[in-house]
């Protein structure tokens, strides 16, 4: 595998001028929403590479190396020796559509010899666990999936996912990878704390939350904010919602993305089964650091052997809320485990998809730090 980056940002341009290794069969691209709606850097790059698969998203941050960017376009340019890397994109008018997408998705790239799908979708009208359950429901057993949705600051106004030359709101992009050559490792933590009354969900249709305890869960997730309810849906983002399923051994986060004041009601990223239990969570700045560490240690242990070539980070917006300028603490963590020997990209997100181990379910999460580790023997 051989990887090479570039950045843009306003100031500068170009880190480098384009196309120091144009065969590269796969190009991550994750970016500011401005800088992707615009076009014109997903053109050069294009040109650069004209028979690359190109897939990206806008971001709520970007992460390449050991920083974390704002309002830049980070490129990783892959060359695969032995695996073969193959895409597919769908798109959604709405989020009942989710489970169907997933499953389509699952359909375009099903392969005997797939090892794993690395997923990239609207982050606004989408719901995650549903997209997260199509695409695991219709793969051959043994793949793992892993990926984002994709971000727009702490706006929540619009997100984008490119394809190709395309981007696009309301779209989902995946890429696959064959073979025996791959190997790929995932990890996901958190490191929130939970606090108050466990509280029942009494009413709920999917990823919308309308009561908890019989009583309005948006008046009572107001009452608990206090003066920072104001700030609704972006300051969600510092108080998240443990969510406890009975099948699930290990809670769930789940972060608010937008706010109905005549419904009384609050969407959330994945779904918010009526019947379980949920506590508010907050920041132990601490603990989200350590659980940058211990996503790394699940992700290279998830390896069959050697050291990570390429490091993805997806981590959520809110976490870089909570961080501010300790925010590049949490990637430093990721480097101590894995190595320098790794390349390292990602961004920041409105949902992280990850199964908390290798070996476990994937699911859609909120407020963590998951990671995608590669090698290729």
């Amino acid at each position: 595998m051989h990887t090479v980056q570039n950045r843009w940002q306003p100031e500068h341009g170009w880190l480098w001028p384009l196309g120091e290794r144009n065969r590269s069969q796969l190009l991550l691209v994750f970016a500011a929403k401005r800088l992707l709606a615009e076009g014109e850097l997903l053109r050069q790059i294009r040109e650069t590479y004209p028979s690359a698969l190109i897939i990206g998203c806008s971001t709520a941050g970007e992460i390449m190396g050991r920083r974390v960017y704002d309002d830049t376009l980070c490129l990783t340019a892959i060359e695969f020796e032995k695996t073969r890397v193959k895409g597919a994109r769908v798109r959604v008018e709405d989020a009942a559509e989710s489970h169907a997408a997933g499953r389509e998705l699952a359909r375009q790239l099903a392969a005997d010899d797939l090892k794993h799908l690395f997923v990239l979708s609207d982050g606004l009208h989408i719901n995650g666990s549903e997209l997260v359950r199509g695409v695991t429901e219709h793969l051959p057993p043994g793949v793992t999936v892993s990926g984002g949705l994709s971000g727009d600051g702490d706006r929540f106004e619009q997100t984008l996912v490119a394809w190709g030359d395309e981007i696009r709101e309301r779209q989902i992009s995946a890429i696959g990878l064959y073979g025996e050559h791959i190997s790929v490792g995932c990890g996901s933590l958190g490191g929130w704390d939970s606090f108050g009354p466990e509280r029942l969900i009494t009413r709920a249709s999917g990823n919308v939350l309308y009561e908890l305890d019989g009583q309005s869960a948006l008046d009572l997730y107001k009452t608990y904010l206090g003066e920072h309810a104001m700030g609704l849906p972006a300051t969600g983002l510092l108080f998240p919602l443990s969510l406890r399923l009975p099948e699930n051994e290990k809670p769930i986060v789940r972060t608010i993305l937008a706010v109905d004041e005549k419904e009384q009601s609050m969407t959330f990223a994945g779904d918010i089964p009526q019947g379980c239990y949920v506590r508010l969570m907050k920041a132990n700045f601490d603990r989200l650091v350590d659980g940058a560490l211990g996503a790394a240690e699940t992700a290279g242990h998830g390896l069959r052997q050697g050291a990570p070539e390429l490091a993805i980070l997806i981590s959520c917006v809110g976490r870089k809320l909570i961080l501010k300028q300790r925010v590049e603490e949490e990637v430093e963590a990721v480097h101590e485990v894995l190595g320098d020997q790794a390349v390292y990209t990602g961004f920041y997100s409105y949902g992280e998809i990850s199964p908390f181990t290798p070996d476990a379910r994937c699911e859609l999460h909120n407020q963590t730090m998951t990671i995608t580790a590669l090698s290729e023997r």
